[in-house]
């Protein structure tokens, strides 16, 4: 059960810094994955487009197939050697954002659900903090 001292407006200002934070770590995961993603592709190199199929593809389509060299400036300009070497780091790091996410996801749950047991508790006081916030008081 949540202290009917614990202001509402708390919670609320509580629970959206997580829901913030919360939608932070996640970008960062999705920009560590990325980098692996290209580090690998980095180290791996990629193959050329169209040779094995363009006897098979349409003309119109086969012209539209990216050349090698566009297609590896997409990639970073690193060695594929430290391209490679940058996993292992960069694995650990988004392990440690998966341990700090669950983290804020439980905070965030928790923040929730004290929220939620505090309007049960005493629903009128939504109306009265949505009042003091009007009155400015």
């Amino acid at each position: 059960m949540t202290s009917h001292d614990e202001p509402l407006h708390h919670l609320r200002l509580e629970r959206c810094a997580l829901r913030a934070e919360r939608e932070r770590v996640v970008w960062w995961r999705r920009v560590v994955r990325a980098r692996m993603d290209l580090a690998v592709a980095g180290a791996a190199g990629p193959g050329p487009l169209g040779e094995d199929v363009a006897f098979v593809l349409p003309l119109d389509v086969c012209l539209e197939v990216p050349r090698v060299g566009d297609l590896q400036a997409a990639l970073p300009d690193a060695d594929p050697g430290r391209e490679a070497g940058l996993l292992p780091a960069l694995w650990a790091l988004d392990q440690r954002l998966a341990t700090y996410e669950t983290g804020v996801a439980e905070a965030f749950e928790r923040a929730t659900l004290r929220l939620v047991e505090r309007i049960a508790d005493d629903p009128g006081s939504v109306l009265r903090s949505r009042r003091v916030a009007a009155d400015g008081t």
